[in-house]
């Protein structure tokens, strides 16, 4: 069974030694040290900022993290999105990883989005579609997307969250009515 709850402080040194796994660390460029990930993920754990961090629980135990968001909350993401596709402020965005090395490669990726999609209706309900920008590298992830029932529906240059990337992305979305 798939279960979340927000992130909390004491779930900080699992989610940098996932930050730290070689499969999460290629797609999440991002700093590992102890006052990096408090610095980073200490606001939306506090409730201090509007995006959600998620920690992704099966049958209880930590296996991932969800982040996810509006659009219109983040309007310099919504500007970069602009040239490519036109995104609702209402619309939703997710990031996600599968830390536990034992769990990628199962599946597990397109569960936990149909998952968190189902659950981003009820959550946001005037959000008309969840939206996903993800390199055209990231095989797996724009894999799972579209596994979980996303559609890709342009394709653009965006800016990497890891710089040894190219600028080219995927975007995918579903529709409420699709969700």
């Amino acid at each position: 069974m798939i279960s979340w709850r927000r992130l909390a402080e004491p779930d900080f040194p699992l989610l940098r030694r996932w930050l730290q796994q070689p499969h999460v660390s290629r797609w999440w460029n991002h700093e590992t040290s102890a006052e990096a990930v408090a610095r980073d993920f200490g606001p939306a754990a506090r409730g201090a900022e509007p995006a959600e961090d998620l920690l992704v629980l099966l049958d209880g135990e930590p296996v991932g993290l969800v982040q996810r968001c509006r659009y219109g909350d983040y309007p310099e993401h919504l500007a970069e999105l602009a040239p490519i596709l036109a995104v609702d402020v209402e619309a939703v965005s997710l990031d996600y990883l599968i830390g536990e090395p034992r769990w990628t490669g199962r599946g597990l990726g397109p569960r936990i989005i149909r998952a968190i999609v189902r659950a981003t209706w009820t959550d946001y309900p005037a959000a008309p579609s969840v939206v996903v920008p993800v390199s055209v590298h990231n095989r797996a992830s724009w894999r799972a997307l579209e596994k979980a029932g996303f559609a890709r529906v342009a394709e653009g240059e965006l800016t990497p969250d890891n710089p040894v990337d190219d600028r080219r992305h995927y975007v995918y979305a579903v529709d409420r009515s699709g969700g």
